[in-house]
């Protein structure tokens, strides 16, 4: 895959993941034992994401501390579990692996169209940093002291407070939709 693929991807990764959405709410067969444990799951990567967020200041600087320190995707592998949460709340077993095929398929290579990019921006510093720390799957070492502190002000900057909406409109949907069956 090339780099007009990769961007090409990137572009598409909304438009896509809205339309499996659609399905999702179409296909979504809630009951109360999954819908708790599937929310519980979304909550941790939806908590994951808002500790990252506080972290990154996009196109500023590196991030490289807080969760950063563990993984250079932490946002992404938020998302991963939000979806994997949504999947079991709505029990949608086929579209669990539509899910499954669609990340894999679009948020690796814009992973690694993002990491060509910090590439270019912060040289060295990036490479290094690439070097110790695993793309998307988090590393267990031994936390380095941080200078850097999570910030309120980043989180909001960064506008995670939008995928918190989501995720209460999600589980919102999922109970009417199981109350109304």
């Amino acid at each position: 895959m090339d780099e007009a693929d990769h961007a090409r991807l990137a572009r598409w990764r909304v438009p896509l993941g809205l339309g499996l959405g659609v399905l999702y709410m179409i296909f979504a067969q809630p009951t109360p034992g999954y819908l708790a444990v599937g929310a519980f799951i979304s909550l941790a990567g939806l908590a994951w994401r808002a500790y990252a967020s506080g972290y990154l200041e996009k196109n500023v600087r590196l991030a490289v501390a807080g969760p950063y320190a563990y993984c250079r995707n932490p946002l992404y592998l938020g998302s991963f579990f939000i979806g994997i949460g949504m999947i079991l709340a709505g029990r949608t077993w086929l579209l669990g692996i539509v899910f499954l095929l669609f990340f894999v398929g679009v948020y690796v290579p814009v992973m690694r169209r993002e990491a060509g990019d910090l590439q270019r921006r912060f040289g060295s510093v990036y490479q290094e940093y690439a070097a110790r720390v695993p793309l998307w799957l988090p590393a267990s070492r031994r936390r380095q002291s941080e200078a850097e502190r999570f910030r309120w002000s980043r989180y909001v900057k960064n506008r995670e407070y939008e995928a918190a909406l989501g995720y209460l409109g999600a589980l919102l949907f999922l109970a009417i939709k199981m109350k109304l069956r």
